[in-house]
This record gives structure tokens, sequence and C-alpha cells, in this order.
């Protein structure tokens, strides 16, 4: 980090104080239980982490370690640059340690098959190691006895930060580094508190975060408002295929292979493209399709207004996410994945009209 946040103690401890009894109430009890008894344990995001994701692992990891507890995160893959601000983002290992976990805690997503080849180790455990699952997409409707899916929180890092209060740790540990660690994750998923999902909660979270000594605007800048040239001409490059479909109402664009090439850019530079197809102000629909090799696509949906349900678009091809943000990956060519999700869309605004 560049700049230090600074670690308000009174107005943490205060803050802290206030939150606790919300958080005792909001955190499942067996799913705390097995977090205050298990002394190893592997916490794992999903593939392609971004900042939510690794920062409640990292963070996790953290708070756990203060309990004494030896905690591996494991990532099927390395996170990418932009989520250097994370200052414990080192702590990622892309391989499973030499001991076995006396818990696995995935975090972020709905079950093993979204933890890429880190899934297929988990599965490969014995069935009696407790499996404990933290995320907060309204599409996640996993089975597991020890869960805890709360689709009202903003961020996976909102609901990692409610744990710390309810297992006693200190969010302003280490200078701030662990407030840092889940205050990117809570800034990513809400674009620094601007999207419909912060809630009163998420701010209240929020403002303790900055109490304990996370640096809010310097994240902010280093996830949003920091990006090389390949990064700015990949944009461009991508931006000006933007197309209209449903009468303007819907506006998609696509990124192909070889627009990474040309542009001198790789994949994680294309963060932050459906976002900006979603500032579009006629448009309540907007879709960023990447090609994921020759009969593969990745499609990120942003919905607004009267807009269809993100989820109902993504899920009729196995994806899913929150109701104004998710995603799918289509086995198909990005040509014929373009014509089955605008039907998709046409469809569901059909329904609607019809409702």
């Amino acid at each position: 980090m560049s700049e230090q946040g600074t670690v308000h103690a009174a107005d943490y401890l205060q803050r802290a104080d206030a939150l606790r009894a919300s958080a005792l109430a909001a955190v499942p009890a067996n799913v705390l239980e097995v977090l205050r008894v298990a002394k190893r344990l592997w916490v794992v995001p999903h593939e392609r982490p971004d900042a939510d994701a690794l920062g409640a692992a990292l963070g996790l990891k953290a708070i756990l370690g203060q309990r004494g507890a030896e905690v591996a995160v494991i990532s099927a893959d390395a996170p990418p640059a932009v989520y250097d601000v994370i200052p414990t983002i080192r702590e990622v290992a892309l391989e499973a340690p030499d001991w076995a976990p006396d818990a696995i805690v995935l975090v972020d997503c709905a079950d093993p098959r979204r933890a890429g080849r880190i899934g297929d180790l988990i599965n490969a455990l014995p069935a009696a190691t407790p499996r404990i699952l933290i995320d907060h997409h309204v599409s996640n409707e996993t089975t597991w006895p020890l869960a805890w899916v709360d689709a009202h929180a903003a961020a996976t890092c909102e609901m990692v930060s409610l744990i710390a209060l309810a297992l006693e740790a200190d969010l302003s540990a280490d200078q701030g580094r662990l407030a840092t660690t889940l205050a990117a994750g809570v800034i990513m998923d809400t674009a620094t508190f601007q999207h419909g999902n912060t809630t009163p909660r998420t701010l209240e979270v929020g403002g303790l975060l900055l109490a304990a000594g996370a640096p809010i605007s310097e994240i902010s800048r280093k996830i949003y408002r920091s990006k090389p040239l390949a990064q700015v001409q990949l944009h461009a490059r991508v931006l000006a295929s933007l197309t209209t479909a449903d009468a303007g109402r819907t506006v998609f664009a696509t990124m192909m292979l070889a627009d990474l090439t040309e542009s001198g850019a790789n994949l994680e530079m294309s963060e932050g493209i459906v976002d900006a197809l979603a500032h579009v102000a006629e448009a309540d629909v907007a879709i960023f399709f990447k090609e994921d090799g020759p009969a593969a696509a990745r499609i990120s949906v942003r919905t607004k207004g009267d807009g269809p349900d993100a989820t109902a678009i993504t899920g009729a091809f196995g994806g899913g996410g929150h109701a104004r943000a998710a995603g799918a990956t289509i086995e198909r060519p990005v040509s014929e994945a373009v014509a089955l999700v605008l039907a998709r869309v046409t469809e569901l605004r059909a329904h609607n009209v019809a409702g």
C-alpha cells in the first residue's frame, strides 16, 4: 500500500460494540461453532477470484489466525494484479498444503464446482470433514447443513466482517491490514457503495472498516480509477463494438481473444467493461460477451430499473449471481451465444409484459 489507513481506536471500538449483537444474531450458531474449534482449515474462493472472494478468504484466514488456527487460502487461479490493493494477497496458494484440514470453508460461491480444480480436492476429502459455505449470491441454493447464505449482504466480505465481530476478532489488527483486506471486497461489490445492493448494514460495516484502518479512498482509486494503457486501449476497442437490441433497451459488446492480443492486454484487464455498458441511460440490460475458446463464451450481465432479473437471464445457461449482476459460461461459439442470450432477454421481456 502506498498510503496507510488510520486506525481510529475509540471510534472502532464503539462501532464494533454497536454491531456485535446483530452479528451474533446473523451468523448461524453451527457455523460459528466449527470456526471456533477447528485448528486447521482450508479456505477456498471461487475460480477466477475477484476482490470479494479473495478478501473474504484472506480476511477469514487472518480472523481465524488470531484464534491460533492454521489456515491455508487455496485458489484454482492466481489473483489478478489489480487486486494487489489487498495487502495479504501473496498469502494465496495455488496448491493445497501437505496437511489435512479439520474443516473446509468455501467463500463467495455455491458449491465446489465453482472452485475449479480445488473443488475436486474438496470432494476427495473424507466425508466427515466439516464443510462450511459462506456466500451472498441470491442464486445459491445450497443444501449444506453448515451454510450461511445472505442474499441481502452486499458482499461476502460484509458477512466475514460480521463473523469477525461474532468471534471477537480485532479488525484493526496489523495496522489496519485486515480491515483493508475486507474493505476491498465490499468496495468491489458495491462500486464504492454506489450499487443498489448497499444497505444500512453495508454502510455500518464500511464505517467500521474505515475506523479500523482501511483506506477506503485509496482502495477505490486502485480498483476503479487506475488502469494501465493496454487496459484502456482494450476497453476502447471492445466498446467500439457496442450494439443495441430490443429497441435500444439491451446493449451488448463482444470481446474476442484477438482483441487481447492486438491491444497487448490480458484477460483480467476486461474487468469493468460490462459496468461501462451499463452506463447507457436508455438501456436496462447490459451484456458483455467474452470469447473463452473456439466453442465457449463467458457472459456478464447487468440490469436495472424494469429490466429482467439478471439471474433469470444467466440461469437459463447454468449461471447465477444477483438480481442485477450475474454471469455464466456457455459452451457455444460467441456468435451463437449472442443469439441465444439475446433471445432469452426478449423472451423474458415478453413474459414481463404478458404478466
